[in-house]
């Protein structure tokens, strides 16, 4: 993900996956009556956003804003905290299988959108949230299990419920997206590399050596969700099954990137929550955290095939306080020994972050042979007349073809990457 502002040139996300631990079984099993009072809180900032016009026409366009009245209808039937937990999982899933099937032109193209767009199931995900987070059950709920039930929602809406794994005859590759980001700056925002996530999701791709099986998960942009371990609970358990693995954000205008470092420090830039975290990627066992991780990708045949209509680059940048200094210096031809991590090459936002996150439990699970990095990918844009959020429409034939350019040559680029990989 690029921060496209004047005078910013760090890189953000724009843009894999284990179930997160649901916890219920062993939280208390009865709360009382003041604790369930007290757990409704006002939506969040993200949810805030619902209420703008944008928003609210993406999910009328789409079709999906009949989902969260449903949702909440189930909910008001919950007895239980076991029935709440079912309903929960049950519609966090079918809003994730109803969004990759309206992306891969499965069942009803409800609504003027295209079908591939992604903005759907961001906006519809935050509808059913703040229906949760309204939500007064029947029955006693603390706020511990209500924030289960807000992370059973969270995983089961983000294809993290959803990833199959086929037989060993069959190439196993994961791939990550994000969800929209900035939208204080442009709400109508889409993001390809969800979009991205969405289109290959349970698809099959030929290589030389026999077809090869993608799934794919995507992660919000908050920072408090990556230090709460939300990829490597994502992550963890599936890692040792693949065959290859890769993150994907929004980068540069223009261009794909193949981020060859990755860097153990967060710049600040403000997430969808508007929070500004700066300082060392927080992680488990600090003492042991290499400033600096490597792609696996075979990066050599990702800039040298012919993968689609934007340059692919192998980008080897980084900023660092080498060892010794104090002030930081970018280096064109990655770090130097002893150096301080203060930028990978895809900079030191939550695209940084989760493909050092995704690259360190590579290394530390000890399986650093296996193929696994982070591409950006170029950034969605507006089609001319249409970039001033304040007037514009929320899609154009330009927006359009756009985003199916850059999901096009994602799919060329992991059939690509997993041909190559041995």
């Amino acid at each position: 993900m690029t921060h496209q502002f004047p005078a910013m040139t760090r890189l953000g996300l724009g843009g894999v996956a284990l179930l997160l631990v649901l916890a219920g079984s062993a939280l208390p099993a009865v709360a009382s009556p003041a604790d369930t009072a007290r757990s409704t809180a006002p939506p969040t900032v993200e949810e805030q956003r619902l209420d703008r016009a944008v928003p609210q026409e993406i999910l009328r366009r789409s079709g999906f804003d009949a989902l969260a009245p449903g949702f909440a209808h189930a909910l008001e039937g919950a007895r239980s905290y076991a029935q709440a937990e079912r309903v929960v999982n049950r519609h966090g899933s079918a809003l994730w299988r109803r969004a990759v099937d309206r992306a891969q032109g499965r069942g009803p193209a409800t609504g003027d959108l295209s079908r591939g767009d992604d903005r759907p199931l961001y906006w519809a995900r935050l509808a059913l949230s703040r229906e949760l987070r309204a939500w007064t059950p029947r029955f006693a709920l603390d706020d511990q299990r209500r924030k289960a039930l807000h992370t059973a929602l969270e995983t089961s809406s983000r294809g993290q419920q959803d990833i199959r794994h086929p037989g060993r005859q069959v190439k196993r590759v994961l791939v990550t997206g994000f969800d929209p980001f900035t939208l204080d700056r442009d709400v109508r925002i889409g993001n390809p590399s969800g979009a991205s996530a969405l289109a290959l999701d349970g698809t099959l791709v030929r290589t030389a050596e026999g077809p090869a099986r993608i799934e794919a998960v995507v992660f919000p942009v908050r920072w408090t969700d990556f230090a709460e371990g939300a990829v490597e609970r994502a992550l963890a358990r599936h890692l040792p099954h693949l065959d290859l693995f890769t993150t994907i954000s929004q980068g540069r205008q223009g261009r794909f990137d193949v981020e060859r470092t990755n860097g153990a420090w967060r710049g600040g830039f403000p997430d969808n929550e508007n929070l500004a975290r700066t300082g060392a990627v927080p992680v488990t066992d600090p003492a042991s955290q290499p400033q600096w991780t490597s792609t696996t990708l075979p990066y050599r045949q990702l800039t040298e095939a012919e993968t689609g209509p934007f340059p692919v680059y192998d980008n080897t940048q980084v900023t660092e306080i080498p060892a010794g200094a104090t002030q930081p210096v970018t280096r064109p031809d990655g770090p130097t020994p002893g150096s301080t991590a203060r930028a990978g090459g895809g900079g030191d936002y939550l695209s940084n972050e989760i493909a050092y996150r995704a690259t360190l439990l590579r290394d530390r699970m000890g399986l650093s042979t296996l193929p696994g990095g982070h591409l950006h990918t170029p950034v969605l844009q507006f089609g001319a007349g249409n970039e001033n959020p304040a007037t514009g429409e929320i899609t154009d034939p330009g927006f359009e073809r756009n985003r199916s350019d850059i999901v096009r040559q994602v799919r060329a680029l992991v059939q690509t990457a997993v041909s190559a990989a041995r």
